[in-house]
């Protein structure tokens, strides 16, 4: 196959491919605005030739922010059925593209499953697999051949976009070291390890111009991985940090010059106040790749409730500039999150999403807003479901206040709320005037 099935590559050559097309469509763009963008890498379209049941969808800050929700097994929860309706779940309330993190049995069946069953883009960590390959994580094989066999066989399944971990080098590992909580992220500490102790360079960083050989023959997005993200407010916008953010950057340039489309990945716990500097400074040294951000969690001390300390850092991030949020449920730093966590991350999430979209004026993005304000006006209760965000959560919750209340739905025909009651409704009152 030749680098020309690229979506990068056609957009260079002034093709608007059909995936193009589809994202215009979606996003109420011109299909000569989505080409320009994927031809300058400020929009990338994961979407693997292998994956054949895929809605092709776009990535950018010009476009309407996305979402992924993190999904997958452990080693101490193993189980295909609950993957699947987790995914399913995270479709259903609104995820753009999911990742499969899992690291419990039979990986390459789970991921199978996992993208037959999907439509929107799938996402995977590739030193995982390589983690869960022997029985000790200490005994890592990182040699060129099995890192190029585990990401050449899940390019071949369709897995349409892959973190890989090739920024994080040795001289940033002191600087990590004078952390609070050093190195949180798995695959970058399972490297720097591995740097350390072997005195060498990333092995991913070694072999980049292969792996990118492999992603251009089957148009895997490189999600670029931010092993240095800091784990607590006390280690945000440090040296580590910056250090790999600069080094992602030039090897997002790398990815572009071989034809494959990339995106950056961000922090992931920063104080409100310095996340638009964090923003500005991915696109100034990454060239504008779409900034793809974990939260940022804004705070440390709310256990249990991280979905929300985290939308709120990500409402943040994303209005001014990042492209994609990754999601945070209520057992980050907790625990394995179930079906009901995933749903509440991503109803967070969607929030986060939309209050930045209507903030940057993204076309279209407050219809739904203004149609389910009129609603409210007209107290038509059946539409309001309709157009929330969580619709069933609604619903239920209004039929909850009324059976507690003892009012009947059709008192004063539904016209006021259980906050007000049917006396004091201010709408009903104020319609008079």
């Amino acid at each position: 196959m030749s680098l020309s099935i690229s979506q990068l590559a056609q957009a260079r050559q002034g093709i608007i491919s059909e995936a193009m097309q589809q994202v215009a469509t979606i996003e109420s763009r011109d299909p000569k605005f989505i080409r320009a963008g994927v031809a300058k890498g400020t929009i990338v379209i994961p979407a693997n030739i292998r994956h054949e049941n895929l809605v092709p969808m776009g990535i950018g800050r010009f476009l309407k922010t996305k979402i992924n929700a993190n999904i997958g097994t452990s080693s101490l929860s193993s189980c295909l059925t609950r993957e699947l309706q987790k995914l399913q779940a995270a479709v259903q309330y609104g995820a753009d593209t999911v990742m499969d993190l899992s690291t419990g049995e039979d990986l390459e069946n789970t991921r199978r499953q996992i993208i037959a069953h999907a439509t929107v883009p799938i996402g995977t960590v590739p030193i995982y697999e390589l983690a869960c390959q022997g029985g000790n994580d200490a005994e890592i094989d990182f040699s060129r051949e099995n890192i190029l066999s585990v990401i050449r066989s899940q390019a071949e399944q369709g897995v349409d976009y892959m973190t890989i971990h090739a920024g994080i080098r040795p001289d940033q590992i002191p600087a990590a070291a004078k952390r609070k909580l050093r190195i949180v992220s798995r695959g970058g500490a399972l490297i720097a390890r591995y740097m350390s102790q072997n005195h060498c360079d990333n092995p991913f960083y070694d072999c980049f111009d292969d792996i990118l050989e492999i992603c251009a023959k089957y148009d895997v997005t490189l999600s670029l991985g931010d092993g240095m993200r800091p784990g607590c407010l006390a280690d945000a916008s440090d040296e580590a940090q910056f250090a790999e953010l600069a080094e992602l950057g030039r090897l997002g340039s790398r990815c572009r010059e071989a034809g494959v489309q990339v995106m950056i990945e961000g922090p992931g716990h920063i104080p409100l106040h310095e996340i638009e500097m964090n923003m500005k400074k991915e696109q100034e040294l990454c060239d504008d790749a779409p900034f793809y951000i974990l939260g940022p969690v804004v705070m440390d001390c709310a256990p249990g409730y991280d979905h929300i300390t985290s939308a709120i850092g990500a409402a943040l991030g994303a209005w001014h500039g990042a492209a994609m949020l990754c999601y945070v449920t209520p057992m980050e730093h907790i625990g394995l999150p179930e079906e009901d966590d995933v749903r509440a991350g991503v109803i967070a999430y969607k929030i986060a999403a939309h209050a930045a979209d209507i903030a940057k004026g993204i076309p279209h993005a407050r219809e739904q807003d203004d149609a389910i304000s009129e609603a409210r006006a007209n107290f038509d209760w059946d539409k309001q479901f309709e157009l929330a965000l969580d619709p069933d959560m609604a619903k239920s919750m209004r039929q909850k206040s009324l059976k507690a209340q003892n009012q009947p739905e059709t008192q004063q025909g539904g016209r006021f709320c259980t906050m007000c009651g049917p006396k004091l409704c201010s709408m009903r009152v104020s319609k008079d005037l």
